[in-house]
């Protein structure tokens, strides 16, 4: 199995920035896809940004501002988020895939004050 737990949510001024961890734990060499999504209030969850082999994918919304990173050395995915605006305001969950099976984090809130 693998466990997922997101830090570095918080309060923060529009057109300010947050980094979000993602630690990943048990069999990670398993892990093929991971990503970001977010939920706010009263809305579906929708996918932010996602790390394959591959390479990197945006929401439209969240392109030139946030960017998705790894360092496999810490087994920690990273989401930088910067110019952020209000309606980025939700529950950020780290996700990824391991032999076919998605696993998710517990969310962390990101909260952006006009």
């Amino acid at each position: 199995q693998v466990q997922l737990v997101e830090s570095g949510g918080g309060l923060v001024q529009a057109g300010g920035s947050l980094r979000l961890s993602c630690a990943a734990s048990g069999t990670i060499f398993s892990i093929t896809d991971m990503g970001w999504y977010r939920q706010a209030p009263g809305k579906q969850r929708e996918l932010v940004a996602t790390i394959t082999s591959g390479g990197t994918n945006y929401a439209d919304s969240v392109k030139g501002r946030f960017t998705i990173s790894k360092d496999n050395a810490k087994n920690t995915m990273y989401l930088q988020m910067n110019s952020l605006k209000p309606e980025d305001t939700a529950v950020y969950y780290c996700t990824c895939i391991w032999w076919g099976t998605r696993s998710w984090g517990q969310g962390t809130q990101v909260t952006v004050s006009s």
